[in-house]
């Protein structure tokens, strides 16, 4: 069982930087992939970045490569997002999850509450 819960979201200003925490409870964090997806009002549930159980290797959405970096300490029970440069169309409510290396939202059995952010212009 993993219990997530995200922070670190907020206001930001298109150009800026903000960085989104989740922190995991339970020892089985080393033993998930973990994911950040997220959605807009009135839109689906979209993938952001994923990172595996070890950090070795990360994957992201096109739409936030160059732009967003993925990072997790194993340690500490935390997965980050790094936000450069964010974007108005960036504005949703992110989502951590724990669960099996992919894209897909169906692979992550364990998410969090989610954290909002929203780009001004």
């Amino acid at each position: 069982q993993v219990q997530l819960v995200e922070s670190g979201g907020g206001l930001v200003q298109a150009g800026g930087s903000l960085r989104l925490s989740c922190a995991a409870s339970g020892r089985t964090f080393s033993n998930n992939a973990m994911g950040w997806f997220r959605q807009a009002p009135g839109k689906e549930r979209e993938f952001v970045a994923t990172i595996t159980r070890d950090g070795g290797a990360t994957y992201y959405a096109d739409s936030v490569k160059g732009r967003f970096t993925i990072s997790r300490d194993n340690a500490k029970n935390t997965v980050y997002l790094q936000m450069n440069s964010p974007k108005p169309e960036d504005t949703a409510l992110y989502y951590c999850a724990a669960g099996t290396y992919s894209v897909r939202a169906s692979d992550y059995g364990y998410w969090g509450q989610g954290t909002q952010v929203t780009v001004s212009s």
